[in-house]
Formats: structure tokens, C-alpha cells, sequence
């Protein structure tokens, strides 16, 4: 086995393993890159529903009649049960099947997101929402998982992971898009709806497609860990979503970030202590896998001084319209493609993730400090257009580049689990970036509002914005300075993981060997 076949190797295959059919799937070949677009099509439709609903709140305001302080929890909803049951979610694809829990999960996200679009009181259009969060969860690591599993050789995973780390870094960006669409041209009810069809191309893909998993053994669920992850997932995501609302030094934001982190320290307790963990240590503790892990999350953070603050700049300070501002995002994730799939997709193989992800978490900050040449009459052509293109340009290398590696090395019964661990680290991300610069953002407000003198004209007001605009561009640019350093410290030199990988082939090659005997 050579060296660049051992890096994008994902379980320590045999040579003979990666060039041998894939039982199930005649014409191997081209149905594997079918079996890709399924799921990307699948994790698409997760993605966009963390923004495409956001788009369309105004209007499902304005016909259900809920307040403005209720509307926030048409988004918690969704994030606390998705951030929370991802890693149940991912055990479940490794004791059942992936293919399985991948076609429930499509199902089930379809049927809640008809729902929600159904929906005629709040209470409805929530519970619609917390649905697809549970069907969410049990979706996105199986889609993950099976494209761990079904792309082995180098070349091949370098590719794949590239169009589907394009998938997962543009899916926000093309979310604010299509919603803009179908809330100007449809209805907000069309920004659910269109999740039904996503759904029935995936589910006709994965039927037709896709192979029948092995059979794997189906060791008894690790019930205490399940318990105390998810308790601690949702103190965690809610008591960040608690302090974007209500402040950091709301009471309900202390204890459920406390509950949190004791229940989550719990949990890692009892992985080191039952037979039949949830989250096996040995997937997080690999050097590799951590610091990919580790960017991942951070990525998420910092993605978010990108939607959040620079929707609201365009269309508070500019003026724009909400198609508008999709389609003026739409240079982010062509870049994102461009720089996944030809940049990461093809280098990762030759110099290894610690470059790519240290370079690209650089290229990232350098498009986000571009953004502090944001103006009150800034033109789109000559500040924002070409700061998405170079953020786009880094978030597609990172992309591509981290989820591959956090999913690599892993057996095929922790496929699943490795899976959820990245979506894991993405909602908390977003959680963490979401409160943690909302705050940061409306105390720069207040304070310059609060050093002027007299009652503040419109255009100190706007000033003041800006300024606020500007600190978050500045610090989720730090972020991703974080990133680099993740990449660049945590992750091993290509040769160590050559090494490192060869060896754990030889090992597992060796115990088939003596099984055999």
C-alpha cells in the first residue's frame, strides 16, 4: 500500500478491499458518484434549512401573528434537537445500517417539513421545526458516514470529500438565496415545502443507488452516555441562544451553560467506563481527527460574523432586498466550490490537511478583514464581492480538507459516530458564534451611542452600527487565525500520518490474516 493510498484510506483496507466491487453496486464506478450526489443532495437540504427559514420569518410573523420574542424559537427549535441527537443519531447509522437511517431520516424530515409549512398557530410551526431537528440529526451523520465508507481509493475520496465539503461550507449562503426566491415569489410555506422535494430524489437515489450495508454487530446502546450527551447538547446550544437573547448574565443562561459542561464532563466519564460506548474516545483523542475537529467548530464560529453581520449590512446599510442579498452572496459558495473541489480536493493527497487547513484558515481571515473596508456608502462591486470570493476561496480548502481528515481512520462501525462528531462541532459552532457575536455586537452599539452627547442623529446611529459590524468582522477574522493555528499545530506533518496509517493497515491486514488461520 502506498503511502498516498493509506492517507485517504478511511477504515486500513487492503489494497485488494479498495479495488475489489462494492457488494450490491454492479457498475461500481459511476454508481458511487451517484450514490455522492444523493448524498449531497440529502446533506443540501440539512444545511439550508439552518438559513432558509430565517429568510422567511418576517412573513410567517406576520401571518401566524407571533411576537417578536417568540420568533426566535422558530430557530432554536430546530437547532436544539438537531445539535443534541447528532451523536445518537450517528450510533444508531452504525447499529442499524446507514442506509437505513438514511431513508428514514430523508422521510421524516420531508413529512415535519409539511408540516411546518401546514402549520397555523406558532406552537405547530415550532414543534414542525424541533421535528426536523430529530430527523435532522439522524440524517446528516448517515449521509457523512456513507460517504466515509463508499470512496477508499485516494483520488477518488479527494474528489468526493471536495464536492461535499462545497455542500456543507455554501449550503448557508444558498439557503439565504433560495429563500429569498420563494418568499418574493411563493410563500414563506414554500421555504418547508421545498425539503419534500430533496427528499424523494434522495430516497428514489438511495433506493436505486446505493448498496446494502454489511451486517455489523449491534452491541447494546450506551444509554447513560446517551442520556447525559443530549442533556448537556441542549443546556449548551440553549444556553447560548438564551444569552443572544436575554444576555450573559441572564440566570437560565448560567445554569444551562453549567448543566452543560458538568453533564457533557459526565459523559466523558462514562465513555471511559462502559463496554459499548457512544462516543469511543479513541475517535476524538487521534491527533488528527482532534485538530480537525477542532477547526471545524472554530470554522462555524466564525462563519457566522459572515452571514449574520454582513446580511444585516446589506440590508440595513445598503438597502438590499432579501433576494438581493442571496444572490449578492452567491460569489461565496461558487468559491467555495472552485477552491474545494480543484484546490483541496487535489492537494489533499499530496500535502496533507495541515497545510490546506492552516493555509486556508488564513486565506479566510484575510477575506473577513477585507470586510473592515465596509463603508455607509460602500459599493458591492468594490468591497463585499471580493472579500466573499477570497473567504470562499479559504473556507472551501478548510472544508474539504477537515472533514476528510476527522473521518479518516475511523472502522467501519464507528463511521457513523465520527460522522456526527463533525455536525456536532458545526451546531455548537454556530450556537457559540451566533450569542458569543450578537452580544459583542450590540454592546459596541450601545457604547458608542452612550459616548455621544445628546440624542444620537441617524447617521451617528448608522455610524455605530458599522462600528459594531466591523468588531465582529475583526473577531470572527481572529477565529479563523485560530484555525490555522489548529491546522498548523495540531495536525501531524503528511509523512507522521503516512507513517501513522500504514502502520494501522499492516495491523488490522495482519489480524485478518491470523482470524483466517
Amino acid at each position: 500500500m502506498t503511502a498516498e493510498q493509506t492517507v485517504a484510506n478511511p477504515n486500513g483496507s487492503t489494497p485488494a478491499e479498495q479495488t475489489a466491487p462494492t457488494p450490491g453496486l454492479p457498475g461500481r464506478s459511476s454508481r458511487r458518484w451517484i450514490a455522492l450526489a444523493v448524498i449531497a443532495l440529502a446533506q443540501l437540504m440539512v444545511v439550508l434549512d439552518a438559513t432558509i427559514v430565517n429568510i422567511a420569518l418576517p412573513s410567517a410573523q406576520a401571518d401566524l401573528g407571533f411576537g417578536t420574542d417568540q420568533r426566535q424559537w422558530i430557530v432554536t427549535a430546530y437547532s436544539l434537537a438537531f445539535g443534541s441527537l447528532l451523536l445518537l443519531g450517528g450510533r444508531l447509522g452504525d447499529l442499524f445500517g446507514r442506509k437505513t437511517t438514511f431513508i428514514i431520516g430523508l422521510v421524516g424530515f420531508a413529512l415535519a417539513s409539511v408540516l411546518g409549512g401546514l402549520a397555523d398557530s406558532f406552537g405547530l410551526l415550532v414543534a414542525a421545526r424541533a421535528l426536523q431537528g430529530v430527523f435532522g440529526a439522524l440524517l446528516a451523520p448517515s449521509a457523512l458516514g456513507m460517504l466515509t465508507t463508499t470512496f477508499r481509493d485516494p483520488k477518488e475520496r479527494g474528489r468526493a470529500f471536495g464536492i461535499f465539503g462545497s455542500i456543507a461550507g455554501s449550503g448557508a449562503a444558498l439557503g439565504l438565496l433560495l429563500g429569498g426566491v420563494l418568499t418574493e415569489y411563493a410563500s414563506w410555506r414554500w421555504c418547508l415545502y421545498v425539503n419534500v422535494v430533496f427528499a424523494v430524489l434522495g430516497v428514489i437515489g438511495a433506493l436505486v443507488f446505493m448498496a446494502k450495508p454489511p451486517k455489523v454487530d449491534r452491541p447494546r446502546i450506551d444509554v447513560a452516555g446517551v442520556l447525559t450527551i443530549t442533556a448537556g447538547l441542549v443546556g449548551i446550544v440553549y444556553g447560548f441562544s438564551n444569552a443572544e437573547t436575554n444576555g450573559w448574565d441572564d440566570p437560565l443562561t448560567i445554569v444551562m451553560l453549567a448543566a452543560g459542561v458538568v453533564l457533557v464532563a459526565a459523559f466523558v466519564v462514562i465513555e471511559t467506563r462502559v463496554a459499548h460506548p457512544l462516543l469511543p474516545l479513541r475517535v476524538v483523542l487521534d491527533r488528527d481527527r482532534g485538530g480537525s475537529y477542532i477547526a471545524i467548530g472554530l470554522v462555524a464560529i466564525g462563519m457566522f460574523g459572515i452571514f449574520l453581520f454582513l446580511t444585516y449590512y446589506l440590508e440595513q446599510t445598503l438597502g438590499f432586498t432579501s433576494l438581493q442579498t442571496g444572490l449578492a452572496f452567491l460569489p461565496m459558495p461558487l468559491s467555495i466550490i472552485v477552491s474545494s473541489t480543484q484546490i483541496g480536493g487535489r492537494l489533499l493527497p499530496r500535502v496533507g490537511p495541515k497545510v490546506l487547513v492552516f493555509a486556508g484558515g488564513l486565506v479566510a481571515a484575510t477575506g473577513l478583514l477585507l470586510l473592515l473596508r465596509t463603508d455607509l456608502d460602500s459599493t458591492y462591486a468594490g468591497t463585499v464581492l471580493p472579500a466573499l470570493v477570497v473567504i470562499g476561496l479559504g473556507m472551501g480548502t478548510i472544508f474539504s480538507s477537515a472533514i476528510n481528515t476527522a473521518t479518516t481512520g475511523v472502522a467501519r462501525t464507528d463511521a457513523g459516530v465520527a460522522s456526527a462528531t463533525v455536525n456536532t462541532m458545526q451546531q455548537i459552532g454556530g450556537s457559540i458564534g451566533t450569542a458569543l457575536l450578537s452580544t459583542i455586537f450590540a454592546d459596541v452599539v450601545r457604547g458608542r451611542l452612550a459616548d455621544l452627547s445628546g440624542a444620537p442623529t441617524k447617521l451617528q446611529q448608522a455610524q455605530a452600527v458599522l462600528d459594531g459590524y466591523h468588531v465582529a468582522f475583526g473577531i470572527s477574522a481572529g477565529v479563523l487565525v485560530l484555525v490555522a493555528l489548529a491546522g498548523g499545530l495540531l495536525i501531524n506533518r503528511q509523512s507522521v500520518r503516512v507513517a501513522k496509517l500504514e502502520h494501522a493497515a499492516a495491523s488490522d491486514t495482519g489480524s485478518i490474516a491470523t482470524a483466517a488461520h
